[in-house]
C-alpha cells in the first residue's frame, strides 16, 4: 500500500457510527444555572491539559500529527486557558444537585437511537469552561474505551492510538455523546469531520447557545473554535498550573489564578461553557453482559503485542519496549504508524491557524 492509500485507509477508520445529529435546547434554563453553579462553587478547576498529560509525547499521541523534526516544545507551548471538571463518572452523578442532568432519559434515548441499540446508560459527564480563548487544536479524537482497556484505567494516549489503529474494533465500547455549548460569541462554532479527516468538514454554526450535537466523538475528528477578542485569548501569566474559579464576591465574575494572584477576570457573558454527556450503549443483552462481566476483555500485554505485530507486518522497525506505557521512543513510533495527521480541509469561516499547524 502506497503512502496515499495508507493515509486514506487511516482516514476511513476515523468515521463515526452515524452522522452527528443536532439537538436543540438540550437543557432548561434552570438546569443551566445549576450546572454553572457547580462550576462556581466547587472549584478551582485545572486546565484540561494539566489533567490528562504528563509529558509532551503523551499529548502529541492524541493530536493530529507529530511535531516537525527538530522541534521540541514544552507542554506550555500548548497551554490554552480552557478548564475542566467532572459532573459524573463511573455511571454516578458526583453532585446531587445535577442528578437530573446526568440521569437524563432524553439523552439515554438519543444514545440508543444513534446506534439502533436496545440499552444505554450514562457513563460520564464533564464540563469545559473558558473566557476568551485561542485554540491550537487542528482536530482531535476523544479518548475511546475498550473492554478491559478504558479511559478510566489506561493512559489517554494509548486509548487514542488504539482507536486510530482500527485494530481493536471488536472490543470498542459503543459510546454516544450529547455535547452542548453555551456561548454568546457570534463567530465561535464547532468543526467536525464525519466523513474522515481526508474529506470536507461540517460546522455547527454560531452562535451556539444551548445547542448540542449527538455524536461519537471517539471516532470522529473534531475541534472547538477560538472565542473572544484576539488580544485576550491568551492572558499574560498563563501557566500549566493556572486554575479557574468563581469570584466569591461577584456571581458574574470568574477568575484565572496563579496561586492567589488573579491574572484575568472574565464576565459570565464572555464564557464559552461546554457540557459533555457520554453514555455507553449496548446493542442487546448479550453485549451488555459481555461488557459487564469481563469475559472478553483485552489486556495491556495483548494490546502491545497486537500493535507491535501490526507495525512489523507493515515494515516498520520498532524495538520491543521494556516499559511501553512510558517509553517516549515507542510512543512516537505508534504516533507515526497510526496518525492521519492534520485534516486536509477546514471551513472558510474557521480556517486552521499557524499556531494550529505548529501544534500539528
Amino acid at each position: 500500500m502506497d503512502g496515499v492509500a495508507a493515509r486514506q485507509a487511516l482516514s476511513d477508520i476515523l468515521r463515526p457510527a452515524s452522522p452527528p445529529v443536532e439537538v436543540r435546547d438540550p437543557f432548561t434554563e434552570d438546569q443551566r444555572e445549576r450546572l454553572l453553579d457547580v462550576v462556581r462553587t466547587a472549584g478551582p478547576w485545572k486546565l484540561i491539559i494539566a489533567q490528562h498529560f504528563a509529558n509532551i509525547d503523551e499529548l502529541i499521541a492524541t493530536m493530529s500529527g507529530a511535531l516537525p523534526e527538530g522541534v521540541t516544545p514544552s507542554l506550555d507551548s500548548f497551554v490554552t486557558p480552557t478548564f475542566r471538571g467532572f459532573y459524573g463518572n463511573y455511571s454516578t452523578a458526583l453532585f446531587p444537585e445535577i442528578s437530573d442532568c446526568f440521569y437524563n432519559q432524553a439523552f439515554i434515548d438519543h444514545a440508543k437511537a444513534y446506534w439502533g441499540a436496545q440499552y444505554a446508560k450514562p457513563q460520564m459527564m464533564l464540563f469545559n469552561i473558558n473566557g476568551p480563548c485561542g485554540n491550537y487544536d487542528p482536530g482531535h479524537l476523544d479518548s475511546p474505551s475498550f473492554r478491559g482497556v478504558r479511559y478510566e484505567n489506561s493512559p489517554t494516549w494509548l486509548c487514542s492510538v488504539m482507536g486510530k489503529s482500527g485494530l481493536f474494533r471488536d472490543y470498542l465500547i459503543k459510546m454516544a455523546q450529547v455535547i452542548t455549548w453555551f456561548s454568546k460569541d457570534p463567530t465561535s462554532g464547532f468543526t467536525y469531520w464525519p466523513d474522515g479527516p481526508a474529506k470536507a468538514p461540517r460546522r455547527l454554526q454560531p452562535p451556539v447557545w444551548n445547542r448540542g450535537v449527538l455524536v461519537q466523538n471517539e471516532m470522529m475528528y473534531h475541534r472547538g473554535e477560538a472565542n473572544g477578542p484576539f488580544d485576550r485569548q491568551r492572558p499574560e501569566g498563563l501557566r500549566f498550573e493556572t486554575v479557574f474559579a468563581g469570584d466569591p464576591s461577584d456571581k458574574n465574575n470568574w477568575r484565572l489564578m496563579n496561586g492567589s494572584d488573579v491574572i484575568q477576570n472574565v464576565h459570565t457573558d464572555e464564557l464559552r461553557f461546554l457540557v459533555h454527556w457520554s453514555g455507553e450503549v449496548f446493542e442487546d443483552f448479550a453485549e451488555l453482559k459481555k461488557n459487564m462481566d469481563g469475559s472478553d476483555d483485552l489486556t495491556l500485554d495483548r494490546v502491545f503485542e497486537t500493535l507491535l505485530k501490526d507495525m512489523r507486518a507493515r515494515g516498520i522497525q520498532v524495538e520491543t519496549p521494556t516499559n511501553p506505557l512510558e517509553d517516549p521512543v515507542f510512543i512516537r513510533a505508534l504516533v507515526a504508524a497510526y496518525d492521519f495527521g492534520t485534516p486536509l480541509i477546514y471551513p472558510d469561516e474557521a480556517p486552521v491557524t499557524k499556531l494550529q499547524l505548529a501544534a500539528a
